[in-house]
C-alpha cells in the first residue's frame, strides 16, 4: 500500500531524513519507534507532504505521490493525526468531521470499498465517546479528547492508510490502553495504520511489523519481539 524509498529531508538547513526506506502492507499496523528527536515526525511530514522529500520516492497504492500536494494525497486515501491534534480550536467536534467528510466525498472511486456504510458509524464504532462530544468547541476538549477527535476526523476520511503521530504520548496509562484498543479497531475496518511512537512497549503491543528510527536513519525492521530482543534498538531508544 505505502512504499517509501530512500527518502532525504531537510528541515531548513538540517538534513533530517538520510534515505528512509519503509513499508505499509494492507491490513497491517507497522510502527515507526525511536526516541524524541530521532526523525519521527520529520517521516510522517514527509510521507503526507507537508515536508517535501529532497529525493527518494513515496508510492501510495503503486502511485508515485513524492510531489504531490497535501490535499491529492488526502484525496487519494491517505489521512494524518498529527502529534499535536490539529483540531480547529474555534470549531466545533462535529464541524471538524465535516471537513473530513466533504474530502471523502470528493475521493477518488478506488475509497468507495473502504467508505461503504454510515461514516459517522463507522467512528462511533471506534470511539463511542465522540458522540457526546459533537458539539462541544475543540478549544474546550481535553487533550485525550482532542487526540479521539483527531483520529475520529482521519477515519471520517474513509482513507485506506491512516497516519497518526505519538497517539498515545501524554496519556495515562488506562487511556493508552483504551487507544491500543482503538487501533485494533481501526484495522478491523480495513484500515492500515502507520505509527510514530516513542514508547517500544506501548509499540509493540499493536504492531505486526516494527521500524526503529535513529538520528534519521532506519536501524531495525522486523517483528516486536525482535525489537525487545535487540541491543541496538533498546540502546538508541535509551538515548
Amino acid at each position: 500500500m505505502l512504499e517509501v524509498k530512500q527518502i532525504h529531508t531537510f528541515r531548513g538547513p538540517a538534513h533530517v531524513l538520510h534515505g528512509i526506506s519503509l513499508s505499509v502492507h494492507e491490513h497491517e499496523v507497522v510502527c515507526l519507534v525511536g526516541r524524541n528527536g530521532a526523525g519521527k515526525t520529520t517521516t510522517m511530514e514527509s510521507i503526507m507532504g507537508f515536508l517535501p522529500a529532497a529525493s527518494g520516492q513515496i508510492l501510495f497504492h503503486g502511485e508515485e505521490v513524492t510531489s504531490l500536494p497535501v490535499h491529492q494525497r488526502a484525496l487519494r486515501g491517505m489521512a494524518y493525526a498529527p502529534e499535536g491534534c490539529g483540531i480547529f480550536p474555534e470549531l466545533t467536534v462535529a464541524e471538524n468531521m465535516m471537513i473530513s467528510r466533504w474530502m471523502s466525498a470528493k475521493a477518488h472511486r478506488r475509497l468507495e470499498a473502504v467508505a461503504t456504510g454510515d461514516i459517522e458509524e463507522r467512528v462511533y464504532s471506534v470511539f463511542p465517546e465522540v458522540r457526546d462530544l459533537m458539539r462541544r468547541q475543540g478549544m474546550n476538549l481535553s487533550g485525550g479528547q482532542r487526540k479521539m477527535v483527531a483520529i475520529a476526523r482521519g477515519i471520517a476520511l474513509a482513507p485506506t492508510l491512516l497516519l497518526l503521530d505519538e497517539a498515545f504520548e501524554g496519556l495515562a496509562p488506562i487511556i493508552v490502553k483504551r487507544f491500543r484498543d482503538a487501533v485494533l479497531k481501526i484495522e478491523d475496518l480495513g484500515i492500515s495504520l502507520l505509527i510514530a511512537e516513542s514508547n517500544l512497549l506501548n509499540a509493540a503491543r499493536i504492531a505486526d511489523r516494527l521500524y526503529a528510527i535513529d538520528r534519521g536513519e532506519i536501524i531495525f525492521e522486523g517483528k516486536p519481539e525482535q525489537a525487545l530482543e535487540d541491543e541496538t534498538v533498546m540502546k538508541a531508544l535509551r538515548g
